[in-house]
């Protein structure tokens, strides 16, 4: 046994022997809630209202679907949970639900290609890649299971609620990919109120977007639709320091024309039908890489991709649900979905080759050769369904269980643009069921319990699954100790299992990734200026499905897929949240991530950090904010270097930005002006070797509500 898994197991021991020695988790949560702390008088004003609510109840109260698979707040969770609402994410001037996760704990969630509006995104947890992390929207996975991941710069965050995520993974509760931790994100619903929005923003890079947003209800029909259209020139001047290079960044517009329109049906005051509908369209130039040093050639020679690269997604999403309140009281509720999600895309490659024979923008191009002429689609249709009951049979404990099911179809194919001549890389489908169940259990009014448990059941061979999970809360007064477990799988891709492209070959024997995810930690109440939570973490992922290169080639196939090595995180979490002064607030957070790699069949990368994983994470903000809509701030985020291949001969360097943001309101807070600076200092720096940030850039905006 680690010292780690004792220290939980002495932590677990303490908390049953002195269980009823401290106050009742229920009153305590009673005490510290805005409905319990001293209210003013009917007659004040909204901005005595707001300093009613302490730092920690701000943090505490917000609302949280991911930990329970119902709506409950933070402070209800086991596990640490980090939410975003609406109104932060517009204050940070997040275009995405990319960006808006930029200033979050545990995630390193940048990208992993750029910086522009377009650029595709990459999220990093605890550890884990992009394709171990599950993205739900409203409750159902929409990960990419052709090729892994979903890209999160799609989604604009005009539409979303709130965003949560949820370290440490989650396959007790919603099965496969959610190894590292799961990004939910909640999308806004009808409130039944006659109302509308208008918006615009114009920015650096020939940026700018229009927002319209229409509600109202028809008898019991209540209504909510968005349109969103952005578009981004994306040109821009850029130098890397470390290849002594600078030049322009072309070929990287994009637009997008999302559409949303989301409806609730009242049948009764305790049944409501909801239906979403969502579509995701966007046509985008793809630069690539930029020019790297290349010693063949000499000094002061370097490799040029030029292309003329275009990407294409057209995505549909939708969505049909009951709710309905079970027997007389509001302990008792069934829910149940369906849903069918197309998600398609198409990648038209014509990039050329050519030698520079200097650096710099006058360097002179000694000859291009045309490389690649070719089209990539990829199609994929899911069709799903949920079935699930809350209930909370005793005054102490509720019991969620339910049925999950996903069928995924996937065809991946490849063209010659010259011939037209198309090559099927694979067409597959995948089948997965599962059962689950979680009980939440206040054994005593201050000590939390929760025990999950999921048999996942696939059409794959090697697909099934069995997800435990266990969850300790123990209220002392102001502090809240926190301990959990849970086990978490990721089925390989369809790609990783059935491919036949000329490059690499699938292995349908693969077998499904597994983690175990420990953490442990505290929350700290400080007064009512102040709350601090510290979460200590190791998460083990194994079987990690890996590519292994076959030497010599056969037949035009280079390697394949296999099960190999294991990756062991440990690291820390902490955010502090600080009130400073009245209407000024303040948090600081910090995230220290060591993936280190403890099998593999490489054995020269045993005992090195995992590539890209490993950045340690810093974020600082300090904010002016009152009841009358003025907003300002100023906030700093900075990552640490990292290695970019596993034997950790090759890192980039970290970096450290500050943006800035004002909202000002005007008249009677309908109609709002806002404006953001990121990079202030025009910081320069690559996420990816040969991917560059686009610098100093600006927004200007205003939002009318009418």
């Amino acid at each position: 046994m680690s010292l780690f898994d004792r220290y939980v197991l002495r932590l677990i021991i303490g908390s049953v022997v002195i269980l009823n020695s401290f106050p009742s988790f229920a009153q305590t949560v009673k005490d510290s809630s805005p409905e319990t702390t001293n209210k003013p008088s009917s007659q004040s004003s909204s901005e005595e209202d707001e300093e009613e609510l302490t730092v920690t109840d701000r943090v505490l109260n917000k609302p949280v679907f991911s930990p329970f698979r119902q709506e409950g707040t933070v402070r209800d969770a086991t596990r640490p949970t980090y939410v975003l609402t609406a109104d932060e994410i517009k204050a940070q001037g997040a275009r995405n639900a990319r960006e808006a996760l930029k200033n979050l704990p545990g995630v390193l969630g940048d990208g992993t290609v750029g910086t522009e509006v377009n650029a595709q995104s990459g999220q990093f947890i605890r550890g884990s890649n992009t394709g171990q992390v599950l993205i739900l929207l409203d409750g159902r996975p929409i990960n990419n299971l052709g090729s892994g991941g979903f890209d999160l710069s799609e989604i604009s965050s005009d539409i979303i609620e709130r965003i949560e995520v949820l370290p440490g993974g989650g396959s007790t509760l919603y099965g496969s990919d959610a190894i590292g931790g799961i990004i939910s994100i909640i999308t806004k619903r009808p409130t039944g109120k006659v109302e509308g929005s208008i918006g615009g923003t114009i920015g650096g890079l020939g940026y700018n977007e229009l927002r319209l947003s229409l509600g109202g209800k028809l008898e019991n029909l209540s209504y909510l639709l968005n349109y969103d259209r952005i578009q981004s020139k994306g040109n821009y001047r850029f130098r890397i320091p470390e290849a002594g290079y600078e030049g322009e960044r072309i070929n990287n517009d994009a637009l997008f024309n999302n559409l949303r329109g989301s409806f609730q049906l009242d049948l009764s005051p305790r049944s409501k039908i909801n239906f979403s509908a969502l579509y995701l369209p966007k046509d985008q130039g793809v630069p690539g890489g930029v020019p790297i040093p290349n010693p063949v050639f000499g000094q002061g020679f370097f490799n040029t991709l030029t292309s003329n690269n275009r990407k294409f997604t057209d995505q549909v999403l939708l969505d049909l649900g009951i709710d309905r309140k079970l027997g007389l009281g509001d302990d008792s509720t069934l829910t149940a979905r369906v849903y069918a999600d197309w998600t398609n895309s198409r990648f038209d490659s014509r990039t050329a080759f050519a030698e520079t024979l200097s650096s710099g923008p006058g360097g002179i191009i000694k000859s291009i050769t045309p490389q690649s002429l070719r089209r990539f689609e990829l199609r994929q249709q899911s069709l799903g369904g949920q079935v699930q009951h809350s209930w909370k049979f005793a005054k102490n404990q509720t019991i969620t269980y339910g049925f999950d099911y996903r069928n995924t179809a996937v065809r991946s194919a490849s063209a010659n643009l010259r011939t037209n001549v198309e090559t099927i890389n694979y067409k597959d489908s995948i089948s997965q069921g599962a059962i689950f169940g979680q009980h939440i259990w206040d054994i005593t009014p201050s000590f939390r319990t929760s025990l999950g448990l999921r048999q996942d059941f696939s059409s794959l061979a090697k697909g099934s699954a069995t997800s435990p999970s266990v969850g300790f809360k123990w209220q002392l007064g102001d502090t809240a100790l926190r301990a959990n477990y849970i086990r978490n799988f990721r089925t390989p891709t369809i790609s990783n299992l059935f491919s036949t492209s000329p490059t690499n070959i699938g292995n349908p024997n693969l077998k499904p990734e597994t983690g175990d995810s420990f953490d442990i930690g505290f929350d700290q109440k400080l007064g009512d200026i102040a709350f601090l939570r510290v979460t200590g973490f190791q998460n083990t992922i194994s079987n990690v499905v890996a590519f292994e290169r076959i030497t010599p080639p056969i037949g035009g196939i280079s390697g394949t897929f296999i099960n190999l090595g294991e990756v062991q995180t440990r690291g820390i979490e902490t955010t502090l949240n600080l009130k400073l002064a009245k209407n000024i607030y303040a948090f600081v957070n910090y995230t220290l991530t060591d993936p280190i790699i403890r099998q593999d069949s490489n054995k020269n990368v045993i005992g090195k950090e995992l590539r890209f994983a490993g950045a340690d994470k810093l974020g600082l903000g300090v904010s002016y904010e009152n009841s009358s809509g003025w907003f300002t701030s100023l906030i700093l985020n900075s990552l640490s270097g990292y290695p970019t291949n596993n034997l950790n001969t090759e890192s980039l360097p970290g970096y450290t930005t500050v943006d800035a943001r004002v909202l000002i309101p005007l008249g009677n807070k309908n109609f709002t002006l806002n404006a953001g600076v990121e990079n202030i200092f025009n910081q320069e720096y690559q996420l990816f070797a040969g991917f560059p940030n686009a610098g100093r850039t600006f927004q200007v905006g205003f939002d009318w509500k009418f």
